[in-house]
């Protein structure tokens, strides 16, 4: 386990919302293990989610810890503290062309195009405004404000008032 302190996230924000960079701030950061210092073991990456708190068993802090990545392939899981971490929070995401549903077609987006949208990360999470662009090879949502915890695998839907356009796995 690998602590990454708030101060190097510094970097990381600042970027322009503007389709150049959609791919900065639409993907999750890539953490090395000399970003932090290790701070203690885990049972495998594999068994932590992005946000998750509970199950990490490290004290001594002020404030709790929370998962900001986990790499699998090296069973690394980093962690930030206290919950408003820059780390947990990203400006957008990305749903590739194949993992997109759209539940009105006549609603869909043609590619080059970008439409204003609510859109939900979470179950029971607040909608959030934020903007959809289609791309060829899928569409990219930047939000109003960043959001907490956005996670690969974990599915985001986009709403017009309180009708369910289409939703999309987020990669």
């Amino acid at each position: 386990m690998i602590e990454i302190p708030a101060n190097f996230m510094a970097r990381k924000k600042g970027v322009e919302k503007t389709p150049d960079n959609f791919k900065k701030l639409c993907y999750a950061f890539p953490y090395k293990p000399w970003n932090g210092k290790v701070i203690g073991e885990h049972n495998g990456a594999q068994f932590y989610t992005i946000g998750q708190r509970k199950g990490l068993n490290i004290g001594g802090y002020a404030e709790p810890l929370f998962v900001l990545a986990t790499d699998i392939n090296r069973n690394i899981i980093y962690v930030g503290e206290g919950k408003s971490h820059p780390g947990l929070y990203r400006p957008g995401l990305f749903v590739p062309k194949e993992d997109t549903h759209w539940i009105r077609p006549d609603l869909e987006i043609p590619v080059g195009e970008e439409k204003d949208f609510l859109f939900r990360i979470r179950y029971r999470q607040p909608l959030e405004k934020g903007r959809m662009y289609m791309r060829e090879e899928g569409l990219y949502v930047i939000f109003e404000e960043e959001q907490r915890g956005i996670t690969a695998g974990q599915f985001v839907a986009w709403y017009t008032d309180d009708e369910q356009i289409g939703s999309g796995v987020i990669e």
